[in-house]
């Protein structure tokens, strides 16, 4: 997607150990016009993919899996990094993840009032790196009993080889923009 690339290049920042910073048009301010582009692109990258829902984490996967959901008339869910209080009454499939960017372990829930057995979905998230939120959301489908039909990044970090391990796994990826490298605070897109 060539306006990402162009936005990635031009605003966004590689600081040191691998962390590419694109919080002034993705994950602190948002740009919405692209935001909406982002969602037009997941779209038609997997058009023909039967999905009923649309599953994201918080909080930076929450407006661009918002957008394609508008665009497919679908509802989006989004996986909590804290069991929220209000959760309670409801069975919740959680997991651990461990943050690539924030060095902590996190436990991630959603309640199974939004997730039923055999729901058919679409997983979008901001970034793929080592691919462990992406490993978290395939634990729990498996606890859930859905059938993820794709998964959707706005940016993959290849070098870091979580998108490979998904395809070698079978499923459905599409990144919008591959970063191959990040070395000397510098970005070299694929």
């Amino acid at each position: 997607m060539e306006l990402l690339k162009q936005r990635i290049l031009e605003d966004g920042k590689s600081l040191p150990g691998g962390i590419l910073k694109v919080d002034s048009f993705i994950n602190h301010q948002m740009d919405s016009k692209l935001m909406y582009k982002i969602a037009e692109e997941f779209v038609k990258r997997f058009k023909g993919c039967k999905v009923d829902k649309i599953v994201t984490i918080e909080s930076s996967g929450i407006a661009p899996a918002i957008m394609t959901g508008l665009i497919l008339d679908l509802p989006v869910i989004f996986i909590k990094k804290k069991r929220p209080s209000t959760m309670s009454k409801f069975k919740m499939f959680t997991t651990v993840v461990h943050s690539f960017t924030k060095n902590i372990d996190c436990d991630i829930c959603i309640s199974s009032e939004f997730l039923k057995k055999g729901d058919r979905v679409l997983f979008i998230d901001d970034f793929i790196a080592n691919g462990n939120t992406a490993f978290g959301m395939l634990e729990i489908a498996k606890q859930a009993s859905i059938d993820i039909k794709g998964m959707g990044f706005v940016i993959e970090k290849s070098f870091q080889n979580g998108g490979n391990k998904l395809r070698e796994l079978g499923y459905n990826v599409e990144s919008l923009a591959i970063v191959d490298d990040l070395s000397d605070c510098k970005i070299v897109l694929h």
